[in-house]
């Protein structure tokens, strides 16, 4: 495990002028269009991706020439100038003090959109799929066509230099929570009914789950829905988990905080055990970690996504643990060996039985394989994987160890 202190790697929380100014024609959708997002940029990573900025409450963008407009409001005008240089920063109130004179009684986003555009003799845009319906609506009638794309930004999908090390920067951050949890499990003791019992009270799910996620925060990351299952639990690969945890059994720590200071996310799985862990679980946990490196071994710029899935299936298959449904649940390995990974916690591109598309160098992706049974308990392990042409690097440094 490597040692963890502060976080070097973090970067500021605006990007800098000269990436931006750079990637800012690149980035539109199509020059000959115009674009127009309505969001707010710390839940939209659309948004966020465009301007660089953090804005809690939603604001327009539209891009129809080399430096794409900004509607501010009044509270925000200020910063979205000084930290989007990239962008031409108009104001809201004034839009709307003009709409006013013009006899608009009570100018909202849709005559603002509006105002802007006619004065670009525009009367079309594309929008991202998730624009909202009421907002396309109002400017239908005000004579805006919108048409809906489902990837604005095909660049987001291909990390740059800058952007693998707020990746990088984030996973530290989970690596952080993950060696406090490690600790913590290290340091309880097991009592006679297997519990484990942590500065003499017993360590539960939620607990346990508290103490990696304030690791998190003190690191200046964000943790939400950090996964600390054990036994049964661990099969539904979505159980955050609750109760007591017990000796003996694994331990699924699945951790992927979002960086404050960039919005980009970290990713990271362990499985563990506390005491001793049986041979059925333990040859589970050795063919998850197979499965793993061929995966890796695999990925490099031209394979296709699904061949990688079908790589880690068949081993699995071959080592004699099969996938399908037993008395209601499904068993075996049901969910994707991966996906990509950066201002979402998911997105493209998939790794998956029926995910479309190849690798390409600049791709960073989760390399995830797991095995859940009912009887033994679940495994997962996750790295991150960085496609650099021929080759993939590991960006996950923590270690892989089955027994605590």
């Amino acid at each position: 495990m490597r040692a963890i202190g502060c976080l070097e790697l973090e970067v500021s929380s605006s990007w800098s002028r000269a990436d931006r100014d750079k990637d800012a024609v690149e980035k539109n959708f199509k020059m000959s269009e115009t674009l127009l997002i309505v969001a707010d940029s710390e839940r939209d990573a659309n948004m966020l991706y465009a301007t660089g900025l953090f804005v809690p409450d939603p604001f327009i963008y539209l891009s129809f020439d080399r430096r794409p407009v900004l509607v501010m409001s009044d509270l925000e005008i200020d910063r979205a100038r000084a930290n989007a240089p990239h962008c031409r920063v108009v104001s809201l109130s004034e839009i709307q003090r003009k709409l006013r004179r013009e006899g608009v009684k009570q100018p909202k986003f849709a005559q603002v959109i509006r105002h802007v555009l006619r004065e670009k003799k525009i009367h079309r845009t594309i929008v991202p799929d998730n624009f909202p319906v009421g907002l396309a609506r109002q400017l239908k009638k005000l004579g805006v066509k919108v048409k809906p794309e489902a990837n604005i930004f095909p660049r987001r999908e291909f990390k740059n230099a800058d952007e693998v090390r707020k990746i990088s920067a984030a996973l530290m951050m989970a690596e952080v929570g993950m060696a406090e949890g490690m600790q913590a499990l290290r340091l309880s003791k097991i009592d006679k009914r297997r519990r484990l019992i942590y500065r003499g009270t017993p360590l539960t799910s939620e607990r346990l789950r508290a103490i990696i996620d304030c690791a998190i925060l003190q690191a200046s990351g964000l943790a939400a829905n950090t996964i600390v299952a054990g036994g049964k639990q661990g099969c539904d690969p979505h159980e955050r988990g609750f109760g007591p945890l017990r000796a003996n059994e694994p331990i699924i720590l699945d951790i992927f905080p979002r960086s404050q200071r960039t919005g980009y996310f970290g990713d990271i799985t362990r499985t563990v055990v506390r005491g001793r862990a049986g041979e059925p679980v333990r040859k589970l946990y050795e063919t998850v970690l197979h499965a793993q490196k061929v995966a890796f071994a695999r990925m490099r710029a031209g394979t296709a996504t699904s061949e990688i899935h079908k790589v880690v299936q068949d081993l699995f298959v071959k080592r004699g643990y099969k996938t399908g449904r037993r008395d209601g649940h499904m068993e075996g390995f049901f969910h994707g060996t991966g996906h990509g990974l950066g201002l979402e916690i998911h997105e493209a591109p998939r790794v998956g039985v029926s995910s479309p598309g190849k690798l390409k160098a600049g791709h960073v992706v989760t390399v995830e394989p797991g095995l859940y049974y009912p009887e033994l308990g679940g495994v997962r392990l996750e790295d991150v994987a960085l496609i650099t042409g021929d080759s993939a690097k590991n960006l996950t440094r923590f270690e892989k160890v089955l027994e605590l």
